[in-house]
């Protein structure tokens, strides 16, 4: 297979900053979609794979899954994008397409293994997946997105996997008029998940441990902020139909499964490393349930786009230079964001 040297960012290491390199990406098949990158969001999902937290990464690698562009090439057969076209790319570049989560545009549960936009294995070119910290993105047109053209393209990055992550158990557990939905954490995933879900029409509450948070979270739109350090507060914290948990380090979600109604359902989206412990009377008493969920198939990730766009929700974002990442990551770590950092890749010509 034909390849081509494309300049990106990433590091040989976990204990290595991240730093200019050269990638292979393969020259465009038939059905193939070429995107200049103009922005790519920055994920705690990056920053977890750069650093190996989970295991398994394999380097060199090149991160980034909230990828924004503009189509430069398109292969002979691509029927739905053109040179010029506004075009993104999550999560998912590839999946078998005929077991039946794929046959059914869920293409994040694939029995065959979907490929990551990064540090995947390549089923069509061989090798890793290298991800959106670089000059281009080459990608079957079958896994990419329209994009609206939002005003701020740069604060719709983070759609690309922070708001679908959210949307999908959002939309999938029914949040709308009448039901009351709880989010827990502000942050990345937190912020977006309360835009939507007052979007859909749902009463919306917020539980955080941060007083400062709990101030913005009227401005993000909620309807009541409950401080979660608060013992008080949390006794009388009930009712909720849905909980969203968007909290990516070891907590107790005991308290918070105590606040769901009969029948609700607490569904986390953080990924901590380590387990969480669960009180099995949290759960029979009021028949209620802990559930999961992996952002979303590549039909309801451009549902999600075009409900965002129409309702004019985007992230609240800070725009970096690619030569800023190290240390954003450092204070991605330590959760100094507010509330997620969007690289603006045309830096990486400097």
């Amino acid at each position: 297979m034909n390849m081509t040297s494309v300049k990106a960012y990433g590091t040989e290491a976990a204990t290595q900053p991240l730093e200019s390199m050269q990638i292979k990406r393969r020259t465009l098949l038939a059905t193939d979609v070429e995107m200049e990158i103009l922005f790519c969001g920055i994920c705690h999902s990056d920053l977890h794979s750069v650093r190996n937290d989970w295991g398994g990464t394999t380097f060199p690698i090149v991160p980034g899954h909230e990828i924004l562009g503009r189509v430069t090439q398109v292969g002979p057969e691509v029927k739905n994008f053109n040179v010029g076209d506004l075009a993104a790319v999550g999560c998912i570049v590839d999946s078998c397409q005929h077991c039946q989560h794929c046959e059914s545009g869920e293409e994040q549960f694939c029995e065959e293994g979907m490929t990551f936009s990064f540090n995947s294995p390549d089923k069509v070119s061989g090798g890793r997946t290298y991800g959106g910290f670089s000059k281009f993105y080459v990608c079957n047109e079958g896994y990419v997105l329209k994009m609206p053209n939002f005003e701020d393209l740069a604060a719709a990055a983070p759609l690309l996997c922070a708001g679908i992550t959210v949307y999908s158990p959002l939309k999938h557990w029914k949040a709308g008029p009448g039901k009351k939905v709880a989010v827990i954490g502000i942050g990345g995933l937190g912020h977006l998940a309360v835009r939507i879900a007052k979007a859909m029409g749902a009463e919306v509450a917020v539980f955080t441990r941060s007083v400062a948070k709990a101030e913005d979270a009227k401005r993000l739109g909620a309807d009541q902020a409950i401080l979660s350090t608060d013992p008080e507060a949390m006794a009388q914290a009930k009712g909720f139909d849905l909980i969203i948990d968007t909290v990516s380090a070891k907590h107790d979600v005991n308290s918070y499964l105590s606040a769901l109604a009969v029948d609700g359902s607490l569904v986390i989206v953080g990924l901590p490393a380590q387990p969480l412990e669960v009180g099995a009377f949290q759960l029979v008493k009021g028949r209620k349930s802990f559930s999961g969920s992996n952002i979303g198939g590549i039909a309801e990730t451009q549902e999600m786009l075009d409900f965002c766009a129409e309702h004019q929700i985007v992230a609240d974002v800070e725009r970096i230079n690619i030569q800023e990442v190290n240390e954003a990551f450092d204070r991605l770590e330590k959760g100094d964001v507010r509330y997620r950092f969007v690289i603006d890749m045309a830096s990486l010509e400097a």
